[in-house]
């Protein structure tokens, strides 16, 4: 069983505002030198632009969309201070100087090495079932727990060490489910569309499956011929790939989980909704074929 770890785990929403905090004070003090009154406001403008229209605004990746912006709280947040840091010439001219040799570009760069670095900073914020779900899974005979993570293992470990586990939880860290490749070309089987590397969900929103880090993290967890399961709080980074490699996918409403999200993880004979990440274990044992 496949757990993602920020926002299934942990109450991200609850997290969210410190991070962008901290998030801006670094960017005034060490990235765009400008106010931190200034980008606070600049920041506040442009997340109210994107929840107006979440359609239209995305985590970009490599010129491809890693995940639509109200996905997720932390999402939103990255979301915002790329867009905040892209349309503004000045702050995309500082990130650039700070960023000079970027492995996607310096704004992916920069955003995420603010969340990287900020998120180990905040304390562990566990959703209340969390503990009593990893030691259930644990304890069962059929199911082993990996926490999912595109952060470095260490914060993670270092968090899950805070909880009364009967052993400690394997972690797949550096996941990159975000990792987005223009130029792979594998392609996914669907029932209706043939072989596509974009999943059109609706005129609105189509979720793009060229993600060959995270495909390649979950064939390897595969590799000894264990039966997948995955279960996230958002759908795009985690979620999707697994279902269209016939691998069931677990989605976890949360207060930010928009209705598109459910509404197509719940058509999809591989998915199912949680309401609470309290019902992960029966709904293990009730999948079908088990």
């Amino acid at each position: 069983m496949i757990v993602d770890f920020d926002g299934t785990l942990t109450a991200e929403e609850t997290q969210v505002r410190p991070l962008a905090e901290r998030s801006l004070d670094t960017l005034a003090d060490e990235v765009v030198h400008a106010p931190r009154e200034q980008l606070e406001a600049d920041y506040e403008a442009t997340r109210g632009r994107l929840l107006a229209a979440p359609h239209r605004y995305w985590w970009e990746v490599n010129g491809l969309i890693a995940s639509y912006c109200d996905e997720g709280a932390f999402i939103l947040n990255t979301t915002t201070l790329q867009v905040m840091l892209r349309v503004r010439p000045a702050y995309a001219r500082a990130v650039a100087r700070a960023f000079p040799h970027a492995e996607y570009d310096p704004v992916v760069d920069c955003t995420n090495a603010l969340f990287h670095r900020h998120t180990a900073e905040l304390p562990p914020a566990f959703r209340p079932a969390a503990q009593k779900v990893l030691a259930a899974l644990l304890k069962h005979p059929d199911h082993t727990p990996v926490v999912l993570t595109n952060s470095m293992g260490d914060k993670v470990r270092r968090h899950l060490a805070t909880l009364d586990l009967p052993e400690q939880v394997l972690v797949l860290g550096d996941t990159r489910q975000y990792a987005m490749d223009p130029g792979w070309d594998h392609h996914f089987p669907h029932p209706q569309l043939g072989a596509i590397q974009v999943w059109p969900l609706s005129e609105r929103y189509r979720v793009d499956l060229r993600r060959p880090v995270y495909y390649e993290a979950l064939v390897r967890a595969g590799g000894d011929g264990s039966q997948l399961a995955v279960v996230g709080d958002t759908f795009s980074l985690p979620g999707a790939l697994p279902l269209l490699m016939g691998i069931p996918f677990f989605l976890l409403r949360t207060p930010y989980t928009p209705a598109w999200c459910a509404e197509a993880v719940a058509a999809h004979p591989f998915g199912r909704v949680l309401q609470d990440l309290s019902g992960l274990p029966a709904e293990l044992d009730a999948w079908p074929g088990r």
